[in-house]
């Protein structure tokens, strides 16, 4: 039985909204081009959980954040990816309901994770991991092995959904089928394109 192992950002749910990332900056209080480059630049780390979300968000704010500044930021950072992509996640039901085992790989660290386990889709998909609890990110081999021997089953035997291109390489590299997501009904064709057998019509 092959699983299909779903991203998360910008696949199950949407981008952040302008006007979240708008607010964030605000809370901030500094520019948006240098706020931003902040928050990508040290934002892989925080994903391994390399980064605490107080040394986080004193990297993106380039001074020490006051402890009420990190939770505000945080919160609002939860927020900001938790607008669930309804079309997306249909797909993913009407595959789960047709008997396909699904599961979740995110790199989030671990404050997000918990806001997105929060989603009452989320608590529907068999597993679910984060890189912020595996101290490891996509588009590393060693996350999607570790995925795999999780699930009990060979690289293979994983279909990997993902919006980037260099984590759906990865998948790759590691074994997995891959599918690269634009939107939900190109997703729909490509998986059951994917998951067809050999010899059977998708």
């Amino acid at each position: 039985m092959q699983w299909v192992l779903f991203d998360y950002g910008e696949v199950l749910c949407h981008a952040q909204p302008a006007a979240d990332r708008e607010q964030m900056v605000r809370v901030a209080g500094i520019d948006a081009d240098r706020f931003w480059r902040g928050y990508w630049e040290h934002r892989l780390e925080f994903d391994r959980g390399t980064l605490t979300p107080g040394a986080y968000w004193s990297e993106v704010l380039d001074r020490r954040a006051r402890d009420a500044e990190v939770e505000r930021l945080v919160e609002l950072d939860v927020q900001s990816w938790t607008h669930v992509n309804d079309d997306a996640v249909a797909v993913l039901t009407e595959f789960h309901e047709a008997g396909r085992p699904v599961a979740l790989l995110s790199n989030a660290p671990a404050c997000v994770a918990e806001g997105i386990e929060r989603l009452p889709f989320i608590a529907t998909m068999e597993a679910r991991f984060y890189s912020g609890h595996m101290g490891v990110v996509k588009p590393d081999a060693e996350i999607y092995l570790r995925v795999a021997a999780a699930l009990d089953v060979r690289p293979q035997d994983v279909v990997f959904v993902d919006d980037r291109l260099v984590n759906v390489n990865g998948a790759e590299s590691a074994g997995m089928t891959a599918v690269h997501f634009h939107d939900a009904e190109t997703l729909r064709a490509d998986l059951k394109l994917a998951l067809a057998t050999p010899g059977e019509a998708p």
